[in-house]
């Protein structure tokens, strides 16, 4: 499947298909974020950060179907580590898009933007994604206790890591 996805920076015509899901609650809930925008809202912040340098966001594609979104966030060009986060469309979910994207952004990161750690937080009870990550590769780096506030309660979350040395694609 690896071979008919791929990924195509944000455009602005792409904030209606993130839109849909940043206010799907089953979605942001595992995001650690209400589901709560506007599009104008998600329009000025594209504006906004359209030009930075510390974040580099795309769109999942699987043929010619937006599947997903996912990106490197508050990149660090001195020590050389991102923040990595993925969201795949709940009507795609559980079709094994996932890992093979998460492999995508992590072979951009280490191979384009010469990065040496992504990293990410994840809720322990998102059990799929903690195990998607660890099949990539990713480590359990910290924990953090009752971090979150997911669906009326306080869940602990994980840091996890990945260092290019230790990637095998």
């Amino acid at each position: 499947m690896r071979d008919t996805l791929h990924l195509r920076p944000l455009e602005k015509e792409d904030l209606e298909f993130i839109y849909k899901m940043r206010t799907n609650p089953n979605v942001m809930d595992y995001w650690c974020d209400e589901p709560y925008t506007t599009m104008d809202k998600l329009r000025k912040s594209y504006e906004a950060g359209h030009d930075s340098d510390s974040h580099r966001q795309f769109i999942l594609y699987h043929s010619k179907e937006k599947v997903g979104y996912l990106g490197l966030f508050d990149i660090d060009a001195r020590h050389r580590n991102a923040e990595f986060a993925i969201m795949i469309d709940p009507a795609q979910q559980g079709k094994g898009y996932a890992t093979d994207a998460t492999r995508l952004i992590v072979e951009y990161g280490f191979n384009q933007l010469n990065l040496r750690k992504l990293f990410l937080f994840v809720v322990n009870i998102n059990e799929k994604a903690v195990h998607i990550y660890q099949k990539v590769g990713f480590q359990m780096e910290g924990e953090l206790k009752k971090h979150f506030f997911v669906d009326g309660s306080y869940h602990d979350a994980s840091i996890m890591s990945l260092f290019r040395e230790d990637y095998v694609n």
